[in-house]
């Protein structure tokens, strides 16, 4: 593979002094427009992931163009039509916000550094983030994922979209990755925050479910540390608000294929609640950063209706952590253990740049 063109290399251009600092925040993705074509192209790429689905290449490549890509992309596309908004999709909306803040929260921490978002599938992608940060001067990356419970299936995809674009670099920035969250206290906060601001109005429910995205059992069983990292967010966000283990469940969406995933499911848990008598149920998603189709579409319409209609008389959806402050200073508290030992709080020395590029010349550098 021929390595990307690199610009002409300028003795004195960074060194640990002049060293140039970006925070990449990456999310799932989203398409680019609630259409079948655009949900062709993203789907395509999405379940392309073999981090996403474990099968073997040449049997899953005939399922997914010869079934999957035929019929899905019109159905999905409804369901993303319903929840689009006039800015586009909400989970991009929601991500470009929070890294906006994200940056801005930083500089007010005193760090000299860039704040990027970035789609895992669709755009903006990692790689074109990644290319425009390298143009620009930048040394140093923090990749931050916008999952805060590690799985293979999105932590370590995103960084396999960070490898993969290293591979055609010659002159690679240095890099950090932020594997996990999932009890970082200030995210605990964050959650318990939303939650005690919805209860102030609205009061508090007979059950609060705590519904995260799904994946397959298989993985547990293999070593993916999902499943008890969902549970541990669970459990402390359930003391943050005083719950006793009886008040609330964990249980997963999102289900894909026939295949057997995480248990409980979430909306057959809603449906034997009502079933069982309970009349009101608060739902969120504590896995899920910012608002996206599997919680307004999925949650806040499906399984509401799911719910309601086994008898349910009240559903509660508590929206995702958003733009919400609390969210906002957690994550700049989680980049900046992350960005210990890099000299973020000193801009880069201009002046020390010249000088150590005009010694350079005068010792004979041609550039």
């Amino acid at each position: 593979m021929p390595f990307s063109k690199e610009p002409a290399f300028t003795h004195g251009a960074a060194p640990a002094a002049g060293a140039r600092t970006a925070v990449l925040y990456c999310n799932l993705g989203t398409p680019d427009a609630p259409t079948a074509p655009a949900l062709r192209r993203y789907l395509a790429e999405f379940l392309s992931d073999q981090r996403v689905v474990e099968i073997p290449r040449p049997i899953w490549w005939l399922i997914l163009h010869g079934i999957i890509l035929r019929v899905r992309p019109k159905k999905s596309a409804a369901k993303y039509a319903s929840i689009w908004t006039e800015q586009g999709s909400p989970l991009k909306v929601w991500t470009d916000k929070q890294a906006s803040l994200l940056g801005q929260a930083l500089r007010e921490r005193g760090h000299h550094v860039q704040t990027r978002y970035a789609m895992r599938y669709g755009n903006p992608s990692i790689a074109s983030q990644l290319d425009e940060l390298k143009a620009e001067g930048i040394t140093r990356v923090l990749v931050v994922p916008a999952y805060p419970q590690y799985s293979a299936t999105t932590s370590a995809s995103v960084f396999d979209a960070v490898y993969d674009w290293a591979r055609r670099v010659r002159r690679l920035p240095e890099f950090r990755f932020v594997n996990r969250y999932h009890d970082h206290s200030g995210y605990i906060a964050a959650l318990a925050d939303t939650v005690r601001a919805h209860w102030a109005t609205h009061g508090q429910p007979e059950q609060l479910v705590m519904s995260f995205h799904g994946v397959p059992e298989r993985t547990l069983e293999l070593g993916d540390p999902y499943h008890c990292e969902c549970y541990k967010t669970a459990r402390l966000l359930g003391e943050a608000l005083g719950l006793t283990p009886e008040r609330y469940k964990v249980t997963f969406q999102s289900r894909f294929g026939k295949a057997k995933w995480l248990q409980p499911y979430t909306e057959p848990t809603l449906v034997a609640l009502a079933e069982a008598g309970t009349k009101r149920v608060d739902v969120m998603c504590p896995g899920f950063t910012g608002d996206c189709l599997e919680t307004l579409e999925e949650i806040n319409d499906e399984a509401r209706k799911a719910f309601m209609e086994a008898g349910g008389e009240s559903f509660h959806y508590i929206p995702c952590l958003n733009d919400s402050t609390p969210w906002v200073a957690a994550l700049a508290s989680i980049c900046e253990q992350h960005l210990g030992g890099w000299a973020t709080q000193e801009a880069p020395d201009e002046k020390a740049l010249a000088r150590s590029r005009a010694a350079a010349l005068a010792l004979g550098a041609k550039r």
